[in-house]
């Protein structure tokens, strides 16, 4: 099969964390003439290197897109993550590139490819103070009486549910422009690795990191003015450092429970992968490192 089919306009490498899907994109974007797009919604944070996993280095000559673009402990959204998509896409597409979009975050791959209607509405950060105090059943309860859900990945985090509120009660008094993106013709490639095999490299990538300075970029982070609530919102690696570092965690059960939490994370993106196929996207499984 070729690697851009007639009619395709992008390909789309997806797959859990620490499966191998940045490597494999690299080595197609070599093969093709292609420029990276990154998937990723914490890759777009300057300063945030080790935590996210940017391997900079894998990229050599291939250009790469959507990183680095945002700062630090701000609130880039999946609306805005449509927006510069759709402009990397069309440079890249202009100057007769191969695009390759190159992540792990299912929303994200999702808007950018299936054309979604995103509403433009800013973070109203009052409100969401007003929402963080109020238990996970009575949001569910209160956006439910707002809008019917499609499914439950609507609101499958706090952080999500809490965002998808505050968009539904902005939504009842003030008019909404939406994005008007058109769907790609999109070739699927997916990363599989077994769940032993998966949580073996997610071990061995978090020790990797943490010998690599983790500690010291989530302290660099904090004593440049971001607050401990600031990083705690990317969650993971964010999240369990800093809350190392403020001891409400000592180092041997900070590691322990971010291994956990990062093994059930790429079983939720798992999931997702598994809901879109049932959507009707067809995704190609592969084994990691396979030549494309």
């Amino acid at each position: 099969m070729s690697p851009l089919p007639d009619g395709c306009d992008l390909i789309c490498v997806l797959g859990p964390t620490a499966s191998g899907k940045t490597r494999y994109a690299v080595a197609l974007a070599r093969e093709l003439g292609g420029e990276i797009i990154s998937g990723d919604s914490r890759q777009v944070y300057r300063g945030m290197d080790i935590g996210t996993g940017k391997d900079l280095e894998e990229y050599g000559e291939v250009p790469y897109h959507l990183i680095d673009i945002a700062d630090a402990g701000t609130r880039y959204n999946i609306y805005q993550y449509q927006r510069d998509f759709e402009q990397a896409y069309r440079s890249i597409v202009e100057r007769g590139r191969v695009p390759i979009l190159c992540g792990g975050s299912g929303l994200y791959l999702e808007a950018a490819t299936c054309g979604y209607n995103l509403p433009d509405v800013p973070p109203d950060p009052a409100l969401r103070a007003e929402l963080e105090k109020q238990p996970t059943e009575e949001l569910i309860a209160r956006y439910e009486a707002l809008r019917t859900p499609h499914n439950t990945t609507d609101y499958d985090t706090r952080q999500r549910l809490i965002r998808a509120l505050e968009i539904a009660i902005w939504e009842e008094t003030h008019p909404v422009r939406k994005t008007g993106f058109l769907p790609k013709n999109t070739r699927y490639i997916g990363i599989s690795v077994s769940r032993e095999e998966r949580n073996t490299r997610i071990d061995r990538r978090l020790k990797e990191r943490l010998d690599a300075g983790l500690v010291e970029e989530v302290r660099g982070l904090l004593d440049s003015g971001l607050t401990p609530e600031d990083l705690i919102y990317y969650g993971l690696e964010y999240k369990y450092v800093t809350l190392y570092l403020t001891g409400v965690l000592a180092y041997e059960e900070m590691v322990s429970r971010l291994q956990t939490a990062i093994h059930q994370f790429a079983k939720r993106q798992m999931t997702w992968f598994r809901g879109m196929e049932r959507k009707g996207i067809k995704i190609e499984w592969i084994t990691p490192f396979s030549q494309p």
